[in-house]
């Protein structure tokens, strides 16, 4: 689990640092703009490598069960799941309904997620992931908005570029339920 916890901390920790904008401009001042985004991609990868293997250790090690979540909860994770992926893909240059509902819909779908397997993940390892996925992404939002940064504006009419989102969100969607067992190792229905 210790693999896990350092993978999170660096992940997340790469993505929190620029939450604040100033120590941000001094990194970029101090490396340049270029040698700063290479640190952070190479620090990002490097702590979703971690993340990844940590996991797969932790649950080869035997979960750590915590609680057990009623099953009832697996429909609200299928609809928080699908709503995560339609916010990932109104992301496009064009903007629409969807978006200026979400605002951030980057954020938006990361907090969708992980609550969604918060909500399903009753053993210790799930809940620090997914938990500290849910924390981060709240704590960015927030961030965003104390600087002013409010998002994607309002769009009263639905657009193509909602439509996309939708089909594109569906579709990824559908494929993460059949390749989920193969891919996670963890079957979503029936599982």
């Amino acid at each position: 689990m210790l693999i896990l916890i350092l993978g999170l901390i660096l992940f997340l920790g790469v993505h929190s640092f620029s939450m604040s904008r100033r120590w941000r401009a001094k990194a970029i001042d101090l490396m340049g703009l270029r040698y700063y985004k290479l640190s952070y991609m190479a620090k990002s990868f490097l702590g979703l490598g971690l993340i990844i293997w940590g996991f797969i250790r932790y649950r080869h090690a035997g979960l750590i069960m915590v609680w057990n979540p009623p099953y009832a909860l697996h429909y609200l994770n299928f609809a928080l799941t699908w709503l995560a992926l339609v916010s990932l893909f109104s992301m496009g240059s064009k903007p629409g309904k969807i978006r200026g509902l979400v605002r951030h819909p980057m954020i938006t779908a990361v907090k969708f997620w992980a609550l969604a397997h918060l909500l399903v993940n009753g053993d210790l390892g799930g809940m620090l992931l997914f938990g500290s996925f849910l924390a981060w992404a709240v704590a960015d939002r927030i961030s965003l908005k104390k600087r002013g940064d409010y998002g994607a504006p309002r769009n009263k009419k639905f657009t193509p570029a909602d439509l996309q989102a939708g089909v594109l969100g569906s579709a990824i969607y559908a494929a993460i339920i059949f390749l989920h067992p193969y891919l996670f190792g963890v079957p979503v229905i029936n599982g």
